[in-house]
């Protein structure tokens, strides 16, 4: 074998050979999560080895194919020979992970790249979610309206798309505004030199802007656990490179992925929906209009899972009227949060806060807090709190709560539970049964003394005949019973009898007065059953 590089002549008159019989192929690279040792995906990558010249090196090759119009039909075939080997694994049982396949600028402005994927997807009935498309950050320069409709296209296939050779060119971040990408891909160019830096404060803080977005994040090129070990410390657990595999044949890759457990990524295919909180910081967005204007009292805050802090990041008017005592934005933004809670208190908010993490929907609590305020002095306020996650970074979670001021409700709220509590207190001595009766569903509901002392449950269904069955009506007035419920039913406003009731025959005084909508139709009747006393043997 003569092994050199072949001129381009010979590239292109080899071209259609390496196609049809595979000398272009595909070697694998896998992307480890380097927190877990686990695997999450793999790139595939284009190699060429021509039975006489050997191996030839991509950027020898894929300059003259991307000069002759030649990479689409080479993308395509990558492609194709990524759906073979994901059909083989799923018809031999082999564990399967997602794998990217290079997306080209060519295949974008020359071609119907991505309807060709797809039809080529389904001859082979892969599931899309195994397959991911890369595009480089260079190729949505000077193209950026016709690149992000095709994104848009391959998103409405069920395609993750990655940037791949992010920080690369010259206006990353705008692109990334720009562009929906489901995952960023660094080129760790920002690390060329010594680890950490400014190259390190650049790349931690794309790293951070990237988990706002729930954007994951894989570095490329890391080749060192010193510079690993540096990504994970500023959250960047996606890793690809020699440290964990150099690229690989199919054999031995599939020997590989044999070997390490596997996870999946956290993609922004799972990003929390309800709310887009990025237009939150946009002063002349309708989200800024409605949280400063129409929305009751909000505020919006960041809540850190590893130690447990809270940040208020923003607050409207109405919520310093509703819940602030009169302090300013200062000084709301100035104080420790939790030192408005005591330790109950507390508990019960972050438990809230934990639930609408969990549920990914919206919870409420109710807590009281102290506040101290140079206008109004200290104050106790209970405050009704409605929370929900409208965005993710790392451990921090960006909340959004309504609040309303519920201090006089609670205050009277416990005025009437302690009226209640004397009520019944008098109830008990008074020798009082009382229950609720609905006309149009027969259930009867006991108060406690009727549960207690006649065993009934708290609702009792086709009223009254289980209380006629368990001798509660004996039977020699049931039927009188039946003919009191009767004339209820047709709504009587009021009628009562003395009863004799239980097996004891004890004489009590049974009373209904009946409730009417404004229509004049009977709803309920409410019952009363009063011991009658006998005065001459007192």
């Amino acid at each position: 074998m003569e092994k050199r590089a072949m001129t381009e002549a010979e590239i292109l008159s080899n071209f259609d050979d390496a196609i049809n019989y595979d000398h272009i192929y595909v070697n694998y690279q896998a992307q480890v999560n380097h927190s877990t040792g686990r695997l999450v995906g793999a790139e595939a990558l284009m190699r060429w080895k021509h039975p006489v010249y050997g191996m030839q090196y991509p950027s020898d090759f894929i300059p003259v194919l991307e000069k002759n119009d030649l990479i689409y039909r080479a993308d395509l075939h990558l492609f194709e020979l990524v759906c073979r080997f994901q059909k083989k694994c799923m018809d031999e049982g082999i564990s399967m992970i997602p794998i990217s396949v290079n997306m080209s600028r060519y295949d974008i402005y020359n071609h119907e790249y991505a309807e060709q994927i797809e039809e080529i997807r389904k001859k082979y009935g892969v599931p899309v979610k195994f397959l991911r498309i890369e595009v480089t950050e260079s190729s949505a320069i000077g193209g950026m309206e016709l690149v992000s409709t095709v994104l848009k296209k391959l998103h409405s296939y069920g395609y993750l798309v990655e940037m791949d050779d992010f920080g690369s060119g010259y206006s990353s971040l705008n692109i990334l505004k720009d562009l929906q990408v489901d995952i960023i891909k660094l080129d760790m160019i920002f690390m060329s030199g010594e680890i950490g830096g400014r190259g390190g404060t650049i790349l931690s803080s794309i790293v951070q802007m990237a988990k706002w977005l729930d954007t994951p994040v894989i570095a490329e090129g890391v080749e060192t656990s010193e510079l690993a070990d540096y990504l994970k410390s500023i959250g960047c657990n996606y890793i690809q490179g020699y440290l964990y595999s150099k690229p690989l044949e199919e054999a031995d890759f599939i020997e590989y992925t044999k070997e390490l457990k596997h996870e999946p990524m956290n993609s922004s295919i799972a990003l929390i929906n309800s709310m887009d909180s990025g237009r939150f910081w946009n002063p002349d967005s309708m989200e800024t209009l409605i949280f400063n204007n129409f929305a009751g009292p909000a505020s919006i805050f960041v809540y850190d899972t590893y130690d447990k802090t809270v940040e208020i990041l923003r607050v409207n008017k109405k919520y310093t009227a509703e819940v602030g005592s009169g302090r300013p934005e200062k000084e709301i933004f100035g104080d420790d949060p939790w030192s408005i809670f005591d330790d109950k208190n507390r508990a019960i908010y972050e438990e809230a806060i934990q639930k609408a993490i969990d549920s990914n929907d919206e919870e409420t609590c109710e807590t009281w807090r102290h506040i101290c305020s140079k206008m109004c002095g200290d104050e106790d306020i209970c405050v009704r709190t409605s929370m929900r996650v409208i965005g993710k970074g790392g451990e921090k979670y960006l909340i959004y709560a309504m609040v309303r001021n519920v201090t006089h409700e609670k205050k009277y709220m416990d005025e009437i539970l302690l009226s209640e509590k004397r009520y019944k207190s008098a109830f008990e001595q008074a020798n009082v049964y009382a229950w609720e009766y609905d006309i149009a569903t027969k259930d009867m509901k006991p108060c406690f003394r009727c549960m207690r002392d006649l065993g009934l449950p708290p609702v009792v269904h086709n009223y009254p005949e289980p209380a006629i069955e368990s001798s509660i009506f004996p039977p020699e007035v049931a039927d009188d019973y039946r003919e009191m419920m009767r004339k209820i039913d047709e709504g009587v406003g009021t009628i009562e009898a003395i009863i004799p009731l239980t097996v004891g025959r004890i004489p009590f005084h049974v009373r209904y007065t009946t409730e009417y909508d404004e229509t004049g139709k009977p709803l309920k009747a409410y019952g009363s059953a009063t011991l009658v006393v006998d005065n001459k043997e007192e």
